[in-house]
């Protein structure tokens, strides 16, 4: 059986015991990891995902992708040329399982989280009970799904973050110092109370 997923905006055709190179997940050797957005497995197609399917893979190492060279050159006698090198980082992947139906709705590791602060994914039910998170600075209806898949729903929680909290957060969810540039921390305190 095989299964099409997606990850690192690209996607990948795995059956059991496949080796491939995915990009970069925040993940160490010998972790497992699970991929939820599975968009076929078999002959079952999803809308876009299918429901409950999951493809769990153990990390192998993190290594660096070929060198790239891009080159420049402008012709005529006083041109100018440039030369840049890049190396991608990739996380080697062997897939152990694919679960056609019935995957934990709390995985062992996600996919793109960090080793730090996990919640299991929020629900539609919670996100009902929780606040609109769109309320404070420069977050949108992207960064609330983002927001809301590590688990954080109301203006409380992230009132009492602390700095690890943050700093956590901001790795996870890869937001390079927005929540503190932002003052997300006092927005929600002064949200909180009402």
């Amino acid at each position: 059986m095989f299964a099409v997923l997606k990850t690192g905006g690209k996607q990948y055709k795995v059956a059991s015991g496949d080796v491939l190179r995915v990009e970069k997940l925040a993940a160490t050797a010998g972790e497992t990891v699970q991929f939820d957005e599975i968009l076929m497995v078999g002959s079952t197609v999803g809308t876009p995902f299918v429901d409950g399917a999951a493809v769990k893979a153990e990390v192998i190492d993190q290594i660096k992708g070929e060198k790239v060279i891009h080159f420049v050159k402008r012709r005529r006698k006083h041109s100018s040329k440039r030369t840049k090198g890049h190396r991608q980082q990739l996380t080697l992947l062997r897939v152990t399982e694919i679960v056609e139906s019935g995957a934990s709705a709390a995985p062992a590791k996600a996919a793109a989280a960090a080793p730090a602060a996990k919640a299991p994914k929020a629900s539609k039910a919670a996100k009902a009970d929780g606040d609109d998170l769109k309320k404070l600075s420069g977050v949108g209806p992207a960064l609330e799904k983002k927001l809301l898949a590590a688990g954080v729903t109301t203006f409380a929680q992230i009132a009492n973050w602390t700095e690890e909290d943050i700093a956590a957060m901001d790795e996870q969810l890869s937001f390079k110092g927005r929540i503190q540039r932002e003052g997300w921390v006092e927005q929600a305190k002064e949200l909180a109370k009402g």
